[in-house]
């Protein structure tokens, strides 16, 4: 498994990325994160990727933990810090969210400033290899939206700000290089623009949904990804493990399945938890089956080997899942196959969007 570049930056990164969103749930404990970690590294992996607002959902009670849990982790390992890429995120926008930024609707330098300090201090790190914008301030359609209303624009800080504050945290030597996530084509755009006019920090990746079910990323974002060379991590390449066939039966309902669509009602209100998302999963799924792998293996292969894809991000709870989704690196996908693939998706399109 080679490494490779992100963006223009010298990050060195396996094309497989532990996320660590479920860590610290109820699913996955300090012990059990901490054992992933170590097998994850065992396997060849070096990108740990998680955010100031992980666990998802996302509360107050356990705001933070995540970080937590992977700064213990490196605490009691201090030799490993220098053998990993570790990037996280500054929240965004948290309209409803009170407990954070007093629920303030923008986000400023200084709260990106503060953000990654107090990160700093969680990860038990004096630096963050990859520091991202969770998600936009701009009023822009994300986690299920669809399209965008000028109307709904307000007053806040602007990107170039924005890149402002990311730059005091390189100049301060806390963050190496910076990125964003959930990002439109023009957004990507104008923060490279931005930082080619003005010398500030030039983002060296993009973090979005990416799937079989969501492949949102074709429609124009690929273009600017490739021709300002900035690298897509891919996220939810399972789609909240609809890709993975474990709903094809039962739905989200069986409560012997304990699958984040099920333990976690808030999930399925949300895009992965739409009819249509779970109906193109299982094309997808069957698909899969017909062609002697498990539905796993072909989700992830579709990410692994698109050339869109500079390093996927597999969500995991266990160690047989982590192996499982590893393991999936070395299965290639037939021309004929792919042309299957394309024909589901011009059938359902993207449904988890």
């Amino acid at each position: 498994m080679q490494h490779v570049n992100l963006g223009r930056s010298d990050l060195r990164v396996s094309p497989i990325c532990l996320g660590t969103m479920t860590f610290g749930e109820v699913q996955v404990d300090a012990a059990t994160s901490h054992r992933l970690l170590d097998h994850a590294l065992h396997r060849g992996l070096n990108f740990i990727d998680t955010a100031e607002m992980y666990p998802v959902p996302p509360s107050q009670a356990r705001y933070g933990i995540t970080e937590s849990i992977i700064g213990e982790w490196l605490r009691k390992r201090p030799d490993l810090r220098s053998r990993i890429v570790l990037a996280t995120k500054a929240a965004g926008p948290v309209r409803g969210y009170q407990w954070l930024r007093n629920g303030s609707a923008d986000v400023t330098a200084d709260d990106i400033v503060a953000s990654c300090e107090a990160s700093l201090k969680r990860l038990h790190t004096e630096v963050i290899d990859l520091y991202q914008l969770h998600w936009p301030t701009r009023a822009v359609p994300m986690f299920g939206g669809l399209y965008y209303t000028p109307k709904d624009e307000a007053d806040l800080t602007p990107i170039e700000e924005q890149l402002r504050g990311l730059q005091r945290l390189v100049e301060a030597g806390k963050v190496r290089h910076v990125g964003v996530s959930n990002e439109t084509p023009w957004g990507v755009a104008e923060f490279v623009r931005l930082a080619d006019a003005t010398g500030l920090p030039r983002i060296a990746s993009v973090q979005n949904a990416y799937s079989l079910i969501n492949r949102s990323v074709d429609n124009g974002l690929d273009e600017v990804l490739h021709r300002q060379q900035v690298s897509l991590l891919a996220y939810s390449p399972l789609g909240f493990g609809l890709l993975s066939g474990k709903y094809d039966t039962a739905g989200f309902e069986d409560p012997a399945n304990r699958g984040r669509m099920t333990v976690f009602d808030s999930m399925r209100k949300q895009r992965h938890g739409r009819p249509e998302a779970l109906a193109a999963a299982r094309r997808y799924n069957t698909l899969a089956r017909e062609q002697g792998m498990s539905p796993a293996q072909l989700a992830l292969a579709y990410c692994y080997r698109n050339w869109r894809v500079a390093s996927t991000i597999i969500g995991i709870t266990t160690i047989e899942q982590l192996d499982e989704d590893i393991d999936a690196w070395e299965v290639e996908l037939e021309p004929e196959l792919l042309a299957e693939i394309d024909r589901i998706r011009w059938e359902h399109r993207d449904p988890a969007q």
